[in-house]
């Protein structure tokens, strides 16, 4: 294995990891509070936001991207503009499964001359690598922040995975 196949292997362990977090503090979320009135942010927003910039920092164009039917581009939007309905946890589980094969994808398919590319997104211009690294600690940030919720309310939360749960060479596995 090349060096760089290393690198690319251990991104994606962590990166699924964070993401396979992700999907365990949504699976652990009861029905009464995944859209809690009561609760700003809501649990569901907090998903989905998270969700929604997974998907867009694996854009290869941001001018280009679009968000698969139901989400909209609103995210983007600087007047914090909401979905109009909380999204059910199916909808997002399914968001979740798209991005998953996305990430585990895009990284599979990842030269080194691709990884040092710089990439503009906004303000901002990473190499496509350290945007990776970005993006992982993202859904981590949130993940994290989904599991405290849990703790808080119910008094328990998912566990840490130190390892994604799919081969960065694997197919992509069913929304469980």
């Amino acid at each position: 294995m090349s060096s760089f196949e290393a690198v690319k292997e251990t991104v994606w362990d962590q990166f699924g990891a964070a993401i396979d977090m992700l999907e365990n503090a949504m699976v652990a979320c009861p029905d009464d509070l995944w859209a809690d009135p009561s609760r700003t942010p809501q649990f569901w927003y907090l998903a989905f936001h998270t969700l929604w910039w997974l998907d867009y920092y694996l854009a290869d164009d941001p001018e280009a991207f679009r968000p698969p039917a139901p989400y909209t581009l609103d995210e983007l939007d600087p007047a914090d503009v909401r979905p109009a309905r909380p999204y059910t946890k199916e909808e997002l589980r399914a968001y979740l499964a798209h991005g998953r094969e996305k990430c585990r994808a895009t990284i599979a398919a990842l030269t080194e001359e691709q990884a040092l590319r710089l990439h503009k997104f906004g303000k901002r211009q990473h190499s496509v690598l350290n945007l990776h690294l970005y993006n992982a600690r993202h859904v981590q940030h949130h993940a994290a922040q989904l599991n405290l919720i849990l703790r808080q309310v119910i008094d328990s939360a998912p566990r840490w995975v130190s390892h994604a749960g799919t081969p960065l060479a694997a197919p992509a596995r069913e929304n469980a």
